[in-house]
């Protein structure tokens, strides 16, 4: 852009000695913090190679005490050796181009650039195909026909709970950790996933957040707006836009209405995916001279655990 000159000044009349500059620092994306890793059983991941592979993975059988009396005959049970099949069924994949020319004469480097957002995409469709199927398949909530256990208090798909103070949202957390414990869920690797918004009414709860038996904490700190590293009813806590009523790659739970938003707590154990990046790579175009860059990334997911899965449904 060239500077403006005085009426009747006519030296370096055409600009050029302001050449434009360009940053060679990129502006990015926001990169949005993925949380299936951290909350489903990845054990299963280091068995899968190809898009429709198959891992099946044998049920613990459920053993039957009944009482005894000194002399008399226990009879042995059989063990059921029931089995659960988890698909590797889902795939996605990016491709660009980048013509020689391009590339040749670019300032950035585009081809590392643009493969490293495309990264970021899968893991983030990724993260809301997972959780849409967490919460699609969560045995214990609100409604009438829960596979598990019906909840009250927590909201449901025609009429979600209201969260519209801080002790609401304490109050939500508690009563799903007690459907938990209802349900013998061991208490450790316990999680809890939200949207923003709920951790933003979360942390207006004031004195009755800063209780010990709510945070678990040895003194009673005053919380800011970030999820900590520790827990709360025992349940280490995750947020995710993945959960928000809209957005791009938001779980899209069937009945979730618009202004609904589902939040989740679980067990580890509760799921098992697995994860593998099958291909990344560059072909050259035959019909131009530029290179074409792909990945593929293939996955599957199984929800092992009904019982170990706690949906509510809020208004936020």
């Amino acid at each position: 852009m060239a500077f403006p000159s005085a009426s009747g000044y006519t030296n370096l009349p055409n600009g050029n000695f302001t050449p434009e500059i360009f940053s060679q620092k990129v502006l990015k994306f926001f990169r949005r913090a993925s949380v299936v890793e951290d909350i489903t059983n990845t054990d299963y991941a280091g068995e899968i190679e190809n898009y429709g592979d198959t891992v099946r993975i044998i049920k613990e059988p459920t053993i039957t005490v009944s009482s005894y009396s000194r002399g008399a005959t226990v009879s042995p049970q059989d063990l059921a050796d029931d089995q659960i099949t988890m698909v590797v069924d889902q795939a996605n994949a990016f491709a660009f181009k980048i013509d020689d020319i391009e590339e040749r004469q670019s300032h950035v480097n585009f081809e590392a650039l643009a493969t490293s957002s495309g990264a970021y995409s899968l893991k983030r469709k990724y993260d809301a195909t997972v959780l849409d199927a967490m919460v699609t398949n969560a045995g214990i909530n609100g409604e009438s026909g829960a596979s598990v256990q019906q909840v009250s208090g927590i909201g449901t798909l025609a009429t979600p709970l209201s969260v519209s103070t801080g002790d609401i949202a304490v109050n939500t957390m508690l009563a799903m950790a007690r459907a938990l414990d209802d349900q013998s869920v061991p208490e450790e690797n316990r999680f809890f996933v939200a949207p923003p918004a709920f951790y933003e009414t979360l942390f207006s709860a004031g004195s009755k957040f800063a209780e010990v038996q709510v945070t678990g904490d040895q003194t009673s700190p005053l919380r800011n707006g970030l999820v900590m590293q520790g827990m709360i009813a025992g349940m280490k806590c995750y947020k995710t836009t993945a959960l928000n009523d809209s957005g791009t790659d938001i779980v899209t739970l069937t009945g979730l209405g618009a202004g609904e938003n589902a939040i989740l707590a679980g067990h580890m154990s509760s799921t098992a995916t697995a994860s593998h990046i099958a291909k990344t790579e560059v072909v050259r175009d035959t019909g131009t001279f530029s290179d074409i860059v792909r990945g593929l990334h293939v996955f599957g997911s199984k929800v092992l655990r009904p019982e170990s899965l706690v949906r509510g449904v809020v208004a936020l």
